[in-house]
């Protein structure tokens, strides 16, 4: 079977009690698409878990977009025996006010060994994934398509800029899947559940502000929540 999950922040507990829920086993496959870490208090346990399932896909968010970037800046300083500027100090401040203070607090408690698998982690995030299930299409993104509807590559700034129109059909026969914004923010979808229209689904259930998590089976539509 096929999961589709979005916007974890750090829900540890939350991933564990959905994958019990689910009945997620090893020939399953789940895509979380976009931001795993910040906000909720274990994002460095859900990255480490995550990182060692070998059938779980995270597509980039700019959360992990962001920590990915300050924290691997951060290691290349200590590296090199330099002292963090003004700005990247800044830049580590806003960070940690945005939601980012579990994800660095937790970075900072593994050793070596395991913050450079993190790294490596965030690294190999993707930013969009085509798949093919019961023989329909679908994109799955974290925020928005940049310049993909023109059939273009985006970067990742590009990607996150903007969200989806969720009541636009950006493609005839393949429906685009996203996180970032939650449903209580989309006009007409109904708050902590996941949103379906004719071309676009919106999977953020709002756990990073007291939400759900929310998941969507594409084989059959089911849905599930914690």
């Amino acid at each position: 079977m096929t999961y589709l999950t979005a916007n974890l922040h750090g829900c540890y507990s939350e991933f564990l009690e959905l994958l019990r829920q689910i009945k997620f086993r090893d020939n399953d496959v789940m895509y979380v698409l976009g931001d795993v870490v910040d906000y909720g208090g274990e994002p460095m346990e859900l990255i480490c878990d995550l990182s060692m399932r070998y059938n779980v896909y995270a597509i980039a968010g700019e959360h992990d977009y962001i920590a990915a970037r300050l924290l691997l800046g951060f290691e290349r300083l200590l590296g090199q025996g330099k002292t963090p500027d003004a700005a990247f100090v800044e830049q580590m401040n806003a960070w940690a006010a945005d939601g980012g203070r579990p994800t660095l607090d937790g970075y900072r408690k593994l050793d070596s060994e395991m913050k450079e698998g993190v790294l490596d982690y965030f690294s190999d995030m993707l930013l969009y994934e085509n798949i093919v299930v019961g023989g329909r299409e679908y994109l799955l993104v974290h925020a928005g398509l940049g310049s993909l509807a023109e059939g273009g590559q985006p970067t990742p700034d590009e990607m996150f800029a903007a969200p989806l129109d969720w009541n636009k059909k950006y493609f005839e026969s393949k429906t685009v899947v996203a996180g970032h914004v939650p449903t209580d923010q989309i006009p007409g979808a109904t708050p902590g559940r996941i949103y379906r229209t004719g071309g676009c689904i919106a999977l953020d259930c709002g756990a990073a502000r007291g939400g759900r998590v929310g998941c969507l089976r594409l084989e059959d539509g089911a849905e599930f929540y914690v």
